[in-house]
């Protein structure tokens, strides 16, 4: 079976995305991306799929993979059975790694042990026991405790020598397979031209298809239509620069690819309940008050 792309969305404010999801969800199921990932188990049993490879896991299950490694956790649980909290989930980018060891040369065992993470590394069901306290912080916390906890959890790692690698080396040269999959090529051209304007046939030109098949297609992998997908990545990037500029509302409608500024309110309203403009002002009310210099 060939793994979805996942396009992951991490703050522009953010050097790393931190966060928990539970089960089920729709990120659990056969996918990969261009991040490395750090996956802990809070709660139930199952397989878990990293690459070629296939293993049982439960609580405390911790594994590191790296850029375009298809993973899957699956859980074995009655139908029905809804988990609150299922998964710890720290994604970041080779880019931010990089920039980090140019700064910081005492970075360098981390590095080491991200290339070792091509082929997925399993670390022992106690050490991820242990690190789960750190990583439910690090979900909620801000500013430079992010950093703390983020550089404390990757010493945990460094310093295992329990770790071992999953996927099989012959795996790994097979990437090229899935990550040009039709649907894949499909995403990563949204992704990449999100702010501009295209429409269906474009999209459906580059999957080498007509509207029709194309529509039915991008329906049964997605789970949505086109027009609804393309307008949730627009507001979800729109909803990014309420948060993190200071653009207007107008040039922020036409800098994420809508035509029209009653278009881009009407959607906006549909996916947040709220307008725009009341999107950024509840995030002011809500911004901490600036401290004092600290003299009387």
């Amino acid at each position: 079976m060939t793994p979805d792309l996942e396009l992951i969305h991490k703050p522009i404010h953010e050097s790393f995305r931190a966060w928990a999801h539970g089960f089920p969800h729709t990120v659990a199921k056969w996918h990969f991306h261009p991040e490395y990932e750090l996956h802990f188990i809070i709660t139930s049993n199952g397989k878990f799929f990293i690459g070629d490879h296939i293993g049982s896991y439960g609580a405390g299950n911790l594994i590191l993979t790296g850029p375009n490694l298809p993973h899957n956790w699956v859980s074995e649980l009655p139908e029905g059975v809804v988990l609150p909290e299922r998964d710890l989930v720290l994604q970041f980018s080779s880019d931010f790694i990089e920039r980090c060891a140019l700064l910081f040369p005492e970075m360098a065992p981390l590095k080491s042990l991200l290339g070792e993470a091509a082929r997925g590394l399993q670390f022992p069901d106690a050490l991820g026991l242990r690190l789960v306290p750190l990583m439910k912080e690090l979900t909620t916390a801000q500013g430079l405790r992010r950093v703390e906890l983020f550089t404390r959890l990757f010493g945990e790692l460094c310093e295992c020598r329990e770790r071992r690698p999953l996927a099989s080396v012959s795996y790994l040269a097979q990437a090229g397979r899935y990550m040009s999959s039709t649907i894949n090529l499909v995403l990563a051209y949204i992704k990449q031209n999100i702010t501009l304007d295209f429409c269906e046939q474009d999209v459906a030109d580059v999957a080498e298809m007509n509207t029709l098949k194309f529509t039915r297609f991008f329906r049964k992998h997605t789970g949505t239509s086109f027009i609804q997908y393309v307008n949730q990545e627009r507001i979800a990037l729109a909803c990014e620069l309420l948060m993190n500029t200071d653009m207007k509302v107008t040039d922020i409608c036409y800098r994420t690819g809508f035509n029209n500024l009653s278009n881009f309110n009407r959607q906006f309203l549909a996916h947040k309940q709220m307008s725009p403009s009341k999107f950024r002002s509840c995030l002011l009310m809500n911004m901490p008050e600036p401290s004092g210099d600290g003299h009387p």
